[in-house]
């Protein structure tokens, strides 16, 4: 007879990780109003560089990748979850006319846009 065997998570694998930061992220953004959107702060590049981030993902075993945009510039940063350290803050959104951006989340739009 087979058993259903528990899937056991890794805590320390950077899906486990990602999950956690999207989680805040979305307690984050829940607190914002309409003309808000969410931006990271980083913080180790000898300078603080607002990103303003489209989307997250992960390679595991170790990996977050953060996907958007640093001065108009489309940009990816890539680090070990060892050394995630990173500021959510809100900024207002660029286009009035969309509704605001929220990471980890698809706003279906018509085709006729």
């Amino acid at each position: 007879m087979i058993r259903d065997v528990p899937i056991r998570t890794d805590f320390h694998l950077a899906d486990y990780q990602y999950e956690i930061i999207m989680k805040s992220i979305a307690d984050f953004e829940s607190e914002l109003d309409d003309n808000q959107e969410i931006a990271i702060m980083l913080a180790s590049f000898g300078q603080s560089i607002l990103m303003r981030a489209t989307d997250i993902g992960y390679s595991n075993p170790s990996l977050i990748h953060f996907y958007g945009y640093v001065n108009g510039q489309k940009s990816e940063l890539i680090q070990h979850v060892s050394q995630l350290s990173f500021l959510l803050t809100a900024v207002q959104k660029t286009d009035s006319d969309r509704p605001a951006r929220r990471i980890g989340f698809t706003i279906n739009e018509s085709e006729d846009d």
